[in-house]
């Protein structure tokens, strides 16, 4: 049983500035957008809520492509060992600290005329970049390994002598891995799901850099935040940006209300 202490006034007077500056701006933005009506004109304006209504559509498809793809690979990292294990680890972790312009440019590189791929694609009469299923690979590429990670560390964690129990008594693979390792590494595949979800939702750089800034088309919110500073409209920048920090901020509660937040905590038990 963990006993709580009540931090000392030397800690609280450390910890306390570095908290307000993560907490005022934020506070400060979304306050502007409320108490100024530019939150509800923003749910008002046309091009705000085709950027909501693609953003909402972009990530659902980008989390279900993480989720059919990054749990396999998750369980794949967390059950085995293999020649070549620590470089698929580093490959998944990478775009974790990849500048995401970086990663736009990458997929450009792959997926545009001159790209790898992209030439091969664009003789079928098919062309990714600037369309809308490029915000979903631009997504993908910067949000899914949030999922994996989590999701790698909660398989890791269900005890094996738990599924091998379950195996002698007849069930198979599959049934093992959706009756006792999902349900046991539940709240980490949550968390890391939520989490991925958020992720792709703040999307910018590799969006912008891969799939432009087409409004109905391409425009995310982040995009839309862009490009109402950018025009001058600094009150629909606001509120557009203040959307996203409530989002962000539902996704959090989310994940501590329904305690999915211990699977993302690094410390011990």
């Amino acid at each position: 049983m963990t006993v709580a202490h009540r931090p000392s006034r030397g800690l609280v007077a450390l910890t306390l500035p570095l908290v307000l500056f993560l907490a005022v701006p934020v506070v400060g933005l979304v306050a502007r957008a409320v108490l100024g009506g530019g939150l509800l004109a923003a749910l008002a304006s046309p091009v705000v809520l085709d950027a909501l209504r693609l953003s909402v559509v972009t990530t659902a498809i980008s989390l279900g492509l993480t989720l059919a793809f990054g749990t396999p690979l998750a369980y794949l990292l967390a059950r085995r060992r293999f020649r070549g294990s620590s470089l698929v680890e580093t490959v998944v972790d990478l775009p974790i600290v990849l500048p995401p312009s970086v990663a736009g440019l990458a997929l450009l590189f792959v997926f545009g005329r001159q790209g790898l791929i992209g030439g091969s694609l664009e003789a079928f009469g098919i062309a990714i970049p600037f369309t809308t299923f490029a915000v979903v690979l631009a997504q993908t590429f910067v949000a899914a390994p949030f999922y994996v990670r989590s999701a790698r560390a909660g398989i890791a964690g269900v005890d094996r002598d738990i599924e091998d129990a379950a195996r002698v008594d007849g069930a198979s693979e599959r049934a093992v891995f959706r009756h006792v390792t999902a349900d046991l590494a539940g709240p980490a595949l949550a968390a890391g799901a939520v989490m991925s979800w958020s992720r792709a939702l703040g999307e910018f750089g590799a969006t912008i850099m891969f799939a432009g800034n087409i409004e109905g088309r391409t425009q995310t919110l982040p995009l839309v935040v862009y490009s109402e500073f950018g025009g001058g409209d600094l009150d629909a920048s606001v509120a557009a940006a203040a959307i996203l920090v409530l989002a962000a901020f539902g996704v959090l509660v989310s994940v501590r209300v329904l305690r999915w937040g211990r699977a993302l905590d690094v410390r011990g038990g």
